[in-house]
């Protein structure tokens, strides 16, 4: 038997892992919480425009809500394929991410993310999680609170309790993957 998750489950998965109720994400939403029960379990579809301020209430792209690509029965919610990884979208200039996990609703996530040269996140910032990145290929440099380090292909860093930004200041576009947890996307 096959796992195959949708977008009802994608969205209650965020939910959780906001550490949210039914009852509070309906009343941002200005709807029941009924409906909001209807769409997680997929008895109901949400407008465009419930996605999108879904999206800007979670902080996540509105493109996390789409993109499951088609996959044999057999492989969906278990096989991710390179080429049909949901993108992210670009949180930060230059930083192109992708989900590699088949769904949200693990207890962590894996993310894929691609930093191009001379691409920077400027202001540090935090997130309630526990993260590790390895780093697949390239160089960047990354401030952990007020230390910096570059990291290169091969070495891999942890964020726990600290603010974090990056600098790709070299020739090279930096590739890492991240464990996440709890899933942050």
């Amino acid at each position: 038997m096959t796992e195959k998750c949708s977008l009802g489950e994608d969205l209650r998965a965020l939910r959780i892992t906001r550490k949210m109720t039914l009852e509070e994400l309906a009343q941002k939403l200005g709807r029941s919480v009924g409906w909001l029960s209807q769409v997680e379990r997929d008895i109901s579809v949400p407008r465009l425009s419930d996605l999108r301020q879904i999206a800007d209430i979670f902080g996540v792209q509105l493109s996390l809500f789409f993109g499951n690509a088609k996959a044999p029965e057999v492989e969906q919610g278990r096989i991710v394929r390179a080429g049909a990884r949901r993108i992210i979208g670009e949180r930060d200039r230059g930083l192109v991410e992708t989900l590699i996990s088949p769904d949200l609703t693990d207890s962590f996530e894996m993310i894929h993310s691609t930093f191009q040269p001379g691409s920077r996140r400027k202001e540090s910032m935090s997130r309630p999680t526990q993260e590790v990145a390895y780093i697949v290929s390239g160089k960047l440099d990354v401030w952990l609170d007020d230390d910096m380090f570059t990291v290169e292909a091969g070495d891999s860093f942890r964020i726990r309790e600290a603010t974090y930004r990056w600098a790709n200041p070299y020739e090279e576009p930096a590739i890492a993957v991240w464990v996440i947890s709890p899933p942050v996307y």
